[in-house]
């Protein structure tokens, strides 16, 4: 007789196939882009899965179930889905998503009690993608939604979730000042520098504090520079960055033996769908970066000149004789300073083109002003990335991959390495950018 020797885990591989049908998941953020992609990619790769609760903000049962039809089932990114199930589409994803009331910013998630016992019974798998993403915002904001929301979440599993696989956290990659090198670690497993030791609950009772004196008194401005103030101070360059790298902090204290998985998208990254990250049989934690810096760079320089050439090949048009935009090559600047100095000496032109005292003139060159300072403020924003030269280790990520069968490399694999950065510039991003942010605006009728 012939003995088989065939080695299971390079058939099965990560077990990634084995593991998705019948799960049911939890998933918060639901209404996000990037959490809507995951549960595209759940219920077309797995459409034999269980249930998908996704946590809506929503007034009442009625309201979240219209969210959940507007915001994820009528979605195009869901064509797809729509194309394989035809009539039956609706169907099909009302039998496997179901809205959940609540908010991240309540005690118990602000799950009524017979969701709550559903959930606590069904859920295998958490997926946190709920964030508050913006550079400038309250700092209070930021830390309700990126720290307090993730704390009342892994409060909320350690005291009902008691059969939970995986708690997937979706965080962000960002180093403090004085990296220019990240290992795919948890924020609090980096080595401090020279800054003060980080008090996360300390921060909560600043933000608190400071809401309260500040009430009334240009209360919002003050709360976005104290924001940007605590960022500073402990290397951060921004309250989105510095709440994010908290909350993953906050999650990792509590998870107790509950096995934690950490995504770090990166701000300039490409994949065939979404980072595979099921594996997690051992209570642990695991950190994937997901990105292309170490191993497929896309330097600014070429993504302004592949954008340059495609709007040069297309332009687009901005007024109503149908006048096309005239394209220059984009000017670099070696800092802040030389960007600043050349806005302010755009303004001087501008003001030699009006007629002095003519009331549209003036108007016209207080909007130039007006867009200019917006440009100044944008580029201090963003300053921090756009002159960072360092690389993202994305070890973990490429080992998992290696670990995968055929069948889930065709499914699932994130070939980085090979993403043609010019063709997908041209081809895919910037015709994404003027259909869905642009909304055909400028395009030829």
């Amino acid at each position: 007789m012939e003995v088989s020797t065939t080695n299971t885990s390079i058939t099965n591989g990560l077990g990634i196939l084995q593991f998705l049908p019948g799960k049911t998941y939890f998933i918060t953020g639901g209404t996000g882009f990037l959490a809507k992609a995951v549960i595209e990619k759940i219920l077309r790769t797995a459409p034999d899965v269980g249930k998908i609760f996704v946590l809506i903000k929503a007034k009442n049962k009625e309201a979240a179930t219209d969210r959940l039809k507007t915001e994820i089932i009528d979605s195009e990114l869901f064509d797809c889905l729509k194309q394989r199930h035809g009539k039956y589409y609706e169907d099909f994803m009302l039998s496997k998503l179901a809205p959940v009331v609540g908010n991240l910013c309540e005690s118990d998630l602000g799950i009524d009690a017979n969701s709550i016992s559903e959930i606590a019974e069904e859920v295998d798998v958490i997926i946190n993608s709920a964030a508050n993403t913006k550079f400038e915002e309250r700092y209070d904001v930021s830390l309700s939604t990126n720290v307090l929301g993730p704390r009342r979440l892994m409060d909320f599993t350690n005291k009902y979730c008691k059969n939970l696989r995986v708690f997937l956290h979706v965080s962000t990659e960002a180093l403090p000042h004085g990296r220019e090198h990240s290992k795919e670690k948890a924020a609090s497993e980096f080595p401090p520098l020279s800054y003060p030791v980080l008090d996360v609950d300390g921060e909560i009772e600043i933000a608190l504090d400071s809401k309260v004196a500040f009430e009334g008194n240009l209360e919002d401005q003050k709360m976005k520079a104290l924001g940007l103030e605590r960022a500073r101070i402990h290397g951060w360059h921004n309250p989105y960055e510095f709440t994010k790298a908290m909350g993953e902090m906050m999650i990792n204290s509590m998870r107790g033996d509950i096995p934690l998985v950490i995504i770090h998208p990166l701000i300039l990254s490409y994949g065939k769908g979404n980072l595979p990250t099921w594996d997690c049989r051992k209570p642990g934690i695991k950190v994937y970066h997901v990105g292309s810096s170490a191993v497929n760079p896309l330097p600014l320089g070429d993504l302004f000149k592949h954008s340059y050439e495609h709007f040069i090949c297309s332009p687009i048009n901005m007024d109503t004789e149908g006048k096309t935009v005239d394209m220059k090559e984009m000017k670099f600047f070696s800092s802040m300073d030389d960007f600043s100095s050349h806005m302010q000496t755009e303004i001087v032109q501008q003001r030699r083109l009006t007629i002095s005292g003519n009331n549209a003139s003036q108007r016209l060159e207080s909007k130039c002003k007006m867009i200019v300072e917006h440009a100044i403020n944008l580029a201090r924003v963003y300053q921090p990335y756009t002159f960072f030269r360092g690389r993202f280790d994305n070890s973990n990520t490429h080992n998992l991959m290696e670990g995968m069968s055929e069948e889930e490399m065709k499914r699932f694999r994130l070939d980085v390495e090979n993403v043609d950065w010019e063709d997908y510039i041209t081809n895919i991003h910037i015709p994404g950018l003027k259909k869905h942010v642009m909304k055909g605006r400028g395009m030829p009728k």
